[in-house]
């Protein structure tokens, strides 16, 4: 290493170089970020599951029934999923 190089170098590069500090880059935190977000989803699914007032079967299938009710009812207004995103 160079004379020039230590000159160059910012506080954060000397630091990150001995150990101490290093720069946390922009994507790094995004994907911290998301990460936490996304553990997040999954406990919050799973104390969904666990606290749900009806037994997975029943649940599965008042879902699949409300779907198919929804998509019925828009079929007779008159609405197609392709309309949706044509605006």
């Amino acid at each position: 290493m160079k004379m020039q190089d230590l000159k160059d170098m910012d506080r954060d590069d000397f630091l990150g170089m001995i150990g101490l500090q290093s720069k946390r880059s922009f994507t790094g935190e995004l994907l911290g970020t998301l990460g936490t977000f996304g553990i997040g989803l999954l406990v919050g699914a799973g104390v969904a599951l666990l606290l749900a007032p009806k037994p997975g079967r029943d649940l599965r299938h008042d879902i699949r029934a409300k779907l198919h009710n929804g998509k019925a009812t828009g079929l007779d207004k008159g609405v197609d999923a392709t309309d949706v995103g044509a605006a």
